[in-house]
């Protein structure tokens, strides 16, 4: 990662900031999302704390809002002029359905919506790392390291229950029926593997490569603090550390053998099978479709 720049959103905690730190422990300069300053700057101490003279920089957005998506992707390309790794890792778990200032439900805005138009936004940018490093000066300082630019979309592997396997593509915001997370937060794992596959899809030819990873469960994070109960007791209990949940992610970002392999799903640096909906072309680009219509500005 020497030479390079690195954005991860979520990374104020959890297995955000560990891909963060991990980032920063090779050598790239990682710019830190997190929703509020206050918790950025926290993120900035505990990433410095653990990886001395990481160079980092703070990016404050609020990710459910796509004003504030926009505003923080005009101001990174206002510092750098190219990406070469995108991490997007936040997301979140509601137990109660809320609406954000876009008429978006909260967890389709963050978990979908955010990350199509955050990467959109910096797919330029994500091109412009890719040209630059493949040019033989690049390549004299990295030997042995490909000049791929890095989409990692992380994700979660969706089982065969009724709302895992396929998008109702006329209640993707769960306006319908009783809403619990079990209902809302399911879809929106499916819907970042058929984007990822979208994204991959269109980008082919340009040098950045995009894929999924399902991390496993994660202890001791605040993700699951808003629902609580039995499923967060399970995951405190049986997940794995967030640096050991990092590895996969960190490996698709960074590593030679990941440099040539686009539009996957993975876990434990093995490819995973996508059933259902995850199959199916046509279910990414009616999705695709579907963020575009309700990512347009006002």
């Amino acid at each position: 990662m020497d030479g390079r720049v690195a954005l991860v959103t979520g990374s104020t905690g959890g297995l955000g900031k560990a891909i963060a730190a991990a980032l920063a422990r090779e050598g790239g300069t990682v710019v830190v999302v997190g929703r509020s300053q206050a918790r950025v700057e926290d993120a900035l101490r505990d990433v410095r704390a653990s990886v001395p003279g990481a160079k980092l920089e703070p990016l404050t957005c609020d990710l459910s809002s796509q004003a504030s998506i926009r505003t923080a992707g005009h101001e990174f390309l206002s510092r750098h002029d190219r990406l070469d790794v995108l991490v997007n890792a936040a997301g979140v778990f509601r137990k109660e359905r809320h609406v954000t200032a876009d008429g978006l439900e909260l967890t389709f805005a963050t978990n979908v919506m955010s990350y199509f138009l955050l990467t959109n936004l910096l797919l330029d940018a994500l091109k412009k790392g890719a040209a630059q490093g493949t040019d033989s000066e690049r390549a004299e300082l990295n030997p042995g390291r490909s000049g791929a630019s890095r989409i990692v979309n992380i994700a979660s592997r969706y089982s065969n229950g009724p709302w895992s396997t396929k998008l109702d593509f006329d209640d993707l915001q769960t306006a319908k029926g009783k809403y619990s997370f079990m209902r809302s937060t399911p879809p929106t794992m499916l819907a970042r593997v058929l984007l990822t596959q979208e994204f991959a899809e269109r980008l082919r030819g340009t040098g950045v490569v995009v894929n999924a990873v399902h991390p496993g469960l994660v202890k001791d994070t605040a993700l699951l603090q808003d629902v609580g109960g039995p499923f967060r007791l399970l995951t405190n209990t049986f997940g794995a550390s967030a640096d050991k949940a990092a590895d996969t992610p960190v490996w698709l970002a960074t590593s030679p053998e990941a440099a040539g392999v686009s539009g996957r799903f993975w876990a434990k640096r093995k490819e995973l099978p996508t059933p259902g909906m995850g199959s199916d072309p046509q279910a990414r680009k009616r999705l695709w479709e579907e963020c575009e219509r309700l990512s347009r500005p006002a």
